[in-house]
């Protein structure tokens, strides 16, 4: 079993470095080139030595006078050889880190394409620190044979032209050459055999060690407010642990065959020299030939090497091109259409949902997924302002992802404008729609970086005018250097209200004609939020501002009673719809939510007011303001 597993790895390794081959087959060729004409001159090198010591040096000791013209001649020999020797290395080093990043590269932006083209579902089964194992370290190890690839072939050629000429010169040390090569071969052949294992699970180790880490440092308030430091601390050393020994016992295995491909070739010269002096002795061949066969083995024990390292190097180089690959061949995108909606058309657009049913994937491809969302219809008139309410679960921020389609309902049809939106264009539908989400997520970079995201036509009059319908212009003017203020990682020089504001602002920037606010200012102190969305929806008179619908996913009753329609959910299901008097008087339900969520304000609110009167203010350069 064992072998037919290390026979698998190599073919398949095999495989993956003729995809290499296929992909980039004039740098290859440069590679090769440069690594042939090195090993030819190994040969040449080899032989000039052997005549320099037979014709010069010999009988010069013999007579007591050195021939200052075949010295001369000798010299010029060896030095032109070395010339081409450095000119094979070059084209060699330089062909193979050529076509070794060039791959890495292509490959990284490959499976980060992929990526953005899959479906929040598959994202939602994968954890993010294998992901970006995949892209990083699975990339960089799937093509790291490629290094010692080119070296390895040129060490084939000069091996052959090696045999060839050891029979050229006499078939005793020809039999010798036959018994060292093909040991050297086999001896690597079983290094990677043992090898492979060890490869594969330190590869797979790799990724769970950054997944551990990411997790634990993408949920460090998690962490420390449920006092778990030491608990994740030890989780995340017990993982590196096993991946250290991995790594010790793929150290340990090198270990012990770096010395045996090291002393095979200096047995074979020493086999050399015995066989060598009886043939001198026989006659059969002269001192010259002696000292270049002689010379020829010692020279060759480190190319040689060059096919072992990308033996080596192939069971890593498979688990990492398998994790590529399942990447690369993953489906489920989601593939959009060729219709486009009038992007000069400055009216709001109208969202309808048509019976729409939807289901969220299992983590388990095979287990059927629990239905989120069934029979839902509604609309959101153009110019008007809907408000989603509903407990925890009703399925809610399912509705805002599928009305910009993060994701696509298994029944029925979400359309604006009456275009089913799994018929239009990308750019169509993100200049159409645009979510904010109840997390913002800032980039490092600066206000007006995170702003515009480099979309044509915003400049800073679109940007200051998006800030203030956002209500974010008093604090980005107070910022040290205004638009050209970094935010830091996610956004973590600003409260979170201000984080909330600013993506809103980034989604105004673009003039939507439809804003999908999934609870995007819970941060925000209400009276603030009262004010954007009393801006929101007075902009749509406005001709300078963007007129957008908006459908919004609300909690607080000042919220609420500003749309035009509620619909009120329950378990997935639309309950009720109709203005927040209307249900609030017929549907219990609703109005049992509704007062919940206002007593949890009230309480939210005189608990702010014991803290402000407890706690000293702090001082600060910037003009302070309440985010909650």
């Amino acid at each position: 079993m064992a072998s037919r597993t290390s026979r698998d790895v190599l073919w398949r390794g095999l495989a993956v470095l003729g995809r290499a081959i296929r992909e980039q087959p004039r740098i290859f060729g440069v590679a090769v080139a440069g690594s042939v004409l090195f090993g030819l001159m190994v040969i040449a090198s080899a032989y000039v030595v052997g005549a320099v010591v037979g014709d010069v040096v010999v009988p010069a000791i013999a007579e007591g006078s050195v021939e200052v013209g075949a010295l001369a001649l000798a010299a010029v020999a060896l030095f032109g050889i070395s010339v081409l020797r450095v000119v094979g290395i070059f084209g060699r080093r330089l062909g193979a880190g050529y076509m070794q990043f060039r791959l890495q590269a292509a490959y990284r932006r490959r499976v980060t394409r992929r990526y953005l083209d899959l479906p929040l579902s598959w994202h939602h089964r994968n954890a993010t620190g294998t992901l970006l194992s995949n892209a990083n370290s699975d990339v960089e190890a799937a093509w790291y044979p490629i290094a010692p690839l080119p070296f390895a072939v040129g060490t084939l050629v000069m091996l052959v032209g090696a045999v060839a000429s050891l029979f050229v010169t006499d078939w005793a040390l020809a039999l010798v050459g036959l018994a060292v090569f093909p040991a050297l071969f086999a001896l690597n052949v079983v290094y990677s055999r043992r090898m492979a294992p060890r490869q594969a699970r330190a590869q797979r180790l790799r990724a769970e060690v950054s997944g551990i880490a990411h997790e634990s440092f993408d949920g460090a308030l998690v962490v420390k407010t449920m006092g778990r430091e030491a608990q994740e601390t030890d989780r995340f050393a017990a993982r590196a642990r096993e991946l250290r020994d991995a790594l010790v016992s793929v150290g340990r295995l090198r270990g012990v065959f770096d010395p045996m491909l090291d002393t095979l070739p200096s047995l074979g010269t020493l086999a050399v020299l015995v066989v060598g002096t009886i043939r001198l002795r026989q006659g059969a061949i002269s001192v010259a030939e002696l000292v270049s066969v002689a010379f020829l083995f010692t020279v060759l024990a480190f190319p040689v090497r060059a096919i072992g390292w990308v033996l080596a190097e192939l069971p890593r180089s498979v688990a990492g091109w398998d994790r590529v690959r399942r990447v690369l061949d993953a489906t489920g995108e989601m593939p959009y259409g060729d219709c486009v909606l009038d992007p000069a058309d400055p009216r709001p657009a109208t969202l309808t949902f048509a019976d729409v049913h939807f289901a969220y994937e299992p983590a388990e491809a095979h287990l059927p997924g629990a239905e989120v969302l069934g029979e839902v219809s509604f609309t959101v008139p153009a110019g008007k302002t809907v408000a989603l309410v509903g407990p925890t679960g009703a399925g809610k921020s399912t509705i805002a992802s599928l009305a910009v389609r993060l994701v696509d309902p298994r029944a029925g049809t979400v359309a604006i404008d009456g275009v089913d939106v799994r018929d239009l264009t990308a750019d169509s539908l993100a200049g159409t729609a645009a979510l904010v989400a109840q997390v913002p997520f800032v980039f490092d970079d600066t206000v007006r970086a995170n702003i515009t995201l480099d979309r044509p036509g915003i400049g800073d009059d679109e940007v200051w005018a998006a800030l203030r319908l956002a209500e974010a212009d008093g604090f980005v003017a107070a910022l040290p250097d205004g638009l050209d203020t970094r935010v830091g990682e996610r956004g973590t020089s600003l409260s979170g209200g201000q984080r909330q504001r600013l993506t809103l602002a980034r989604a105004l920037a673009g003039r939507p004609r439809l804003l999908v606010l999934d609870d995007a200012t819970s941060a925000v102190d209400p009276r603030v939020e009262a004010a954007i969305l009393a801006g929101l929806r007075s902009s749509a008179g406005d001709p300078g501002a963007p007129a957008a619908s908006i459908l919004v996913i609300a909690y607080r009753r000042a919220t609420i009673a500003l749309a035009d329609e509620v619909i009120y959910l329950e378990q997935g299901r639309v309950v009720a719809r109709g203005t927040h008097a209307e249900l609030l008087a017929t549907v219990p339900g609703y109005a049992d939510l509704v007062t919940a969520y206002e007593q949890a304000e009230v309480e939210q609110a005189e608990q702010r007011t014991y803290n402000d009167e407890v706690t000293p203010p702090l001082a600060s350069g910037l003009e302070m303001e309440v985010d909650r």
